[in-house]
């Protein structure tokens, strides 16, 4: 199967948005993230244009749901997301709330594990669940923080924990997280189904801004490359219907 290219929309106004959405759709991206910096700048807004301009599109809206989780996850149906992200640090009553929104309102379930301390058994256990997707994830402040450079000898790579993640679930899985082009480009051939190209391949890495590069070629080429290897890599698991 083909690997799924998710470009992450982490802009904070829908006109910047709407730009590098259109790059991204002209380059073959297949999804688009309303990410969550454009979720708190413009809200429902930010879904809805999305889906006005892109109606055949899947767009993740990237809630990272704490609580409150079937409402959340009714409001961006409602506005046209196709994805709803809920973290493995909620209460498991959100998360079952929130897979329950999936399967009456058609939408598939991402379960991310930012911040959790046991990150495959976060991953099992939002699986069994009924998370449609894994979102593996190491964050924007972790990754930058001296301390947790200094004590790791480095900055944190959602790369560190990616095996111990696909051994522990059987749903499809994201890798997210300051990855370069090069390392976000292999994933298909670790067994990842689904490629996000966010931050720094084409947001700014300082600021949530695109980047100054030519990034529609630099995300056609990408996008290239990702599938040439999801061709040479036949074991991708697949990716599981809406219940």
């Amino acid at each position: 199967m083909r690997p799924i290219v998710q470009v992450s929309l982490d802009l904070t106004t829908i006109e910047e948005a709407l730009e590098v959405a259109r790059a991204a759709v002209r380059a073959g991206v297949d999804w688009l993230e309303a990410g969550t910096p454009l979720i708190l700048a413009e809200g429902l807004r930010g879904v809805r244009a999305l889906r006005r301009e892109f109606p055949d599109h899947p767009i993740v809206a990237d809630l990272k749901t704490m609580d409150g989780g079937y409402l959340e996850a009714e409001m961006m149906a409602k506005a046209g997301a196709t994805h709803v992200v809920v973290m493995a640090r909620a209460h498991p009553a959100t998360i079952r709330v929130v897979v329950r929104a999936g399967r009456e309102l058609g939408l598939k379930v991402m379960g991310d594990d930012l911040a959790a301390e046991d990150k495959p058994a976060a991953c099992r256990m939002m699986q069994d669940l009924g998370v449609d997707y894994v979102v593996h994830h190491v964050g924007y402040d972790e990754r930058r923080d001296p301390e947790v450079r200094a004590a790791r000898g480095g900055a944190p790579s959602p790369l560190d924990e990616l095996d111990a993640i696909l051994a522990a679930v059987d749903v499809p899985v994201q890798a997210v997280g300051g990855l370069t082009v090069e390392q976000a480009v292999e994933l298909p051939l670790r067994g990842v189904a689904v490629v996000v190209l966010g931050a720094p391949l084409v947001i700014a890495p300082d600021a949530f801004r695109a980047s100054g590069d030519d990034l529609e070629s630099v995300l056609r080429e990408v996008v290239r490359r990702v599938r040439e290897n999801g061709e040479r890599m036949g074991t991708i698991r697949p990716h599981r219907e809406v219940r």
